[in-house]
């Protein structure tokens, strides 16, 4: 008999990560939340439920969109740049941001939200049409999904097509060594570097995810990057940025990519104001100060402040004009043309030509039976 949840079966499969409370509920063990759920109610991400006293998962193959974006726009600067991602999220999310920049998906409620259908070998087969090198879980939280995340990058693999997980973090140590093992690349949104900023604005804690940048940068082969929106007056003090990037060298080291965006008024912030470009540029000259190879800017345009440079010879390998790549002296083996140092990333001898293109998809066109 096919699991169900509130009368829906489609997209509903047993989850992992919980045990059975003497009570009578279920505890998910999947995120440091540990939603502790009655029968026939939801956890706080909306998407994991307790039916019958079984932790299950309601969507399941089920996504509000698919779409083909460049690589940069993960963002992820150093993985296969200038070529296609076939991206797509679900409903729901662990966390509570009251900035969210895709809460229209991340906070939905509905499973409304959920219109397209995608088995892992129809985004295999679809991403195979589309010529796209990866597929990228993104504007929710994949974590909360994971066992579709999972089955999804292990089809992919197969296939000789890469994972991308755009993801806040926020995980157990055992969910976290199973989902990560399964990607290929990871942009981690670190929210903030204080504990305040978690519980205030995102009702969670900094501590889970520094975990997890430490446990994908040193016990997963998984290319890192990592993203941090600046909002005006909560995380944008020279103070934090110069502790946050300080961390970042001496847990994860001078190679992994920080990604400083600017934040726009949304969801439940909008009496903030944009982030300046020139927060933006502090926060890189802080980051590169402190010994960061490889720090951008995001949301706004500046060609310089995007591109990647040499850290030996100050050489620009890979110029970027918003998403068009508009230099490229890396060699064959990803160094530097002029001084043959290596740049930190996963790069192929040619970058590609996706360009800033974004190319909505209908996935019934690719359906595997």
């Amino acid at each position: 008999m096919p699991l169900q949840f509130e009368g829906q079966t489609e997209g509903v499969v047993a989850g992992r990560y919980w045990h059975r409370l003497e009570d009578g509920r279920v505890q998910c063990d999947l995120c440091p939340r540990f939603c502790k759920i009655r029968d026939g109610q939801r956890g706080l991400c909306f998407v994991r439920a307790n039916a019958g006293g079984e932790m299950v998962l309601t969507s399941y193959g089920r996504s509000s969109g698919f779409c083909v974006d460049p690589i940069e726009k993960k963002p992820l600067n150093h993985f296969l740049p200038g070529t296609p991602v076939l991206s797509f999220g679900t409903a729901g999310c662990n966390l509570t941001c009251k900035f969210c920049q895709n809460w229209d998906m991340s906070k939905s409620r509905q499973m409304d939200t959920l219109m397209d259908r995608a088995s892992p070998e129809t985004l295999v087969s679809a991403a195979r049409a589309l010529g796209c090198r990866s597929v990228a879980f993104t504007y929710n939280d994949p974590v909360i999904f994971l066992e579709y995340a999972i089955d999804t990058a292990k089809a992919c693999r197969a296939a000789g097509i890469k994972t991308v997980a755009v993801t806040a973090g926020y995980v157990t140590p055992d969910a976290r060594r199973e989902f990560f093992d399964h990607m290929d690349a990871v942009n981690v949104d670190l929210k903030a570097f204080t504990e305040s900023f978690y519980h205030t604005l995102a009702t969670g804690h900094l501590q889970p995810v520094l975990d997890t940048l430490v446990h994908i940068r040193h016990e997963t082969s998984a290319w890192l990057e990592i993203t941090t929106l600046l909002i005006p007056g909560h995380n944008d003090s020279a103070q934090e940025l110069d502790t946050l990037s300080k961390w970042v060298m001496a847990e994860l080291g001078p190679d992994v990519p920080l990604h400083f965006s600017a934040f726009h008024p949304d969801y439940k912030m909008t009496d903030i104001a944009r982030t300046p470009p020139e927060t933006l540029l502090r926060a890189r000259e802080i980051a590169m100060g402190n010994g960061i190879r490889y720090a951008y800017v995001g949301n706004i345009h500046h060609k310089q402040a995007d591109s990647t440079y040499c850290h030996n010879c100050g050489e620009r390998l890979i110029g970027r004009d918003w998403y068009v790549l508009s230099e490229w002296t890396l060699d064959g083996g990803g160094a530097c043309s002029v001084c043959g140092t290596v740049c930190a990333g996963v790069f192929e001898a040619r970058p590609g030509t996706w360009g800033a293109k974004r190319q909505p998809v209908r996935l019934a066109d690719y359906r595997v039976a």
